[in-house]
C-alpha cells in the first residue's frame, strides 16, 4: 500500500520561516486526507515542499510509489498557453516521457480523464476560452490522467459550482479507493472535509496544529484556534456530521 510520511519538514521564503518541524504519521492510500488552515497558514507552501519544489529541512518518505508518481495541482489555474483542452491533457500525460508519440492506451487514458469529469465536449476548445471552473476541471484531468499514486490538490473545488464540487469530491474519493493512491486536498469548506475526508492535517502558526482521523480532530476547539470562530458540530437527519458557525470567537 502507498503511504506518505512527513518528518520535520521546514520551509522559508528568504529569511521568513513559513513552517517548521511538520511531522505526520504515515498517511495511507485508499482514502482522502484534508489539509486545513486559515489563509496564509502555509498550506500551498507545504504542498510545494512535499512535491520537491522547495528546499528545506526534513524529509518526505513515500512508500509503495516512485517520486515521479507524485502529482501536485496548484490553486492557480490561469493560463495563457495556446493549447486546446485535449492538447493540455496530452502534455500532462507525456511530461515524464521521452517520446511524444501516443499509443492507443495513452489516447484512451486522455479520453477517460475527460469523460470522468464530463468535459469531453471541451476537448477542442482553447484553454483561454474557458471559465475559471472549466479550467479547474481541466487541471484535475491533467493531474489524474497519468494515474499518479500520490496526489496533492490545492483547493480543487474553489472555482466550481455546488453540483460540480460534490461531483469532483466523489470522483476523487473513488479514485483513491480504486487505485490505493494517497490523495491530499487543501480545502476551506469543513463540511466537505467532514463528509469526504477520513484523515485531516491542520496547520497554523508555522506548525502542525493537529493530525488524525477527521471525526476525532475536527472539533470546536480546533476551529476556534485555526479560524477564530465559534462552531458547533451536530449530526444531520441522515447521521452525517455537519458544522454550524455561530460567529466570531470572543476573547
Amino acid at each position: 500500500m502507498v503511504s506518505v510520511t512527513l518528518s520535520g519538514l521546514a520551509a522559508r521564503y528568504g529569511r521568513k520561516a513559513i513552517f517548521s518541524d511538520v511531522t505526520t504519521p504515515a498517511l495511507h492510500g485508499g482514502r482522502l486526507t484534508a489539509l486545513i488552515g486559515a489563509n496564509a497558514a502555509g498550506k500551498s507552501t507545504l504542498f510545494r515542499r512535499i512535491a520537491g519544489q522547495l528546499d528545506g529541512a526534513g524529509t518526505t518518505v513515500i512508500h509503495g510509489a516512485a517520486p515521479h508518481d507524485l502529482r501536485y495541482m496548484p490553486q492557480e489555474t490561469n493560463t495563457s498557453a495556446a493549447l486546446t483542452v485535449y492538447e493540455a491533457v496530452v502534455l500532462a500525460l507525456k511530461q515524464d516521457k521521452r517520446s511524444w508519440r501516443l499509443d492507443p492506451a495513452e489516447l484512451a487514458a486522455v479520453d477517460d480523464a475527460l469523460k470522468s469529469l464530463k468535459i469531453e465536449d471541451l476537448a477542442f476548445r482553447q484553454l483561454t476560452e474557458l471559465s475559471g471552473g472549466q479550467r479547474q476541471l481541466v487541471s484535475i484531468a491533467q493531474t489524474l490522467v497519468c494515474q499518479p499514486r500520490v496526489v496533492l490538490m490545492d483547493e480543487p473545488t474553489s472555482a466550481l459550482d455546488l453540483y460540480r464540487q460534490f461531483e469532483v469530491l466523489e470522483l476523487l474519493r473513488d479514485y483513491a479507493r480504486s487505485t490505493g493512491a494517497v490523495v491530499i486536498l487543501a480545502l476551506h469548506d469543513l463540511n466537505q472535509v467532514l463528509r469526504y475526508c477520513q484523515m485531516t492535517l491542520a496547520i497554523a502558526g508555522g506548525r502542525m496544529e493537529a493530525v488524525g482521523e477527521t471525526t476525532e480532530v475536527v472539533n470546536s476547539d480546533l476551529v476556534r484556534r485555526l479560524y477564530g470562530v465559534e462552531a458547533r458540530f451536530e449530526a444531520c437527519s441522515r447521521g452525517h456530521p455537519i458544522m454550524i458557525v455561530d460567529g466570531q470567537a470572543r476573547g
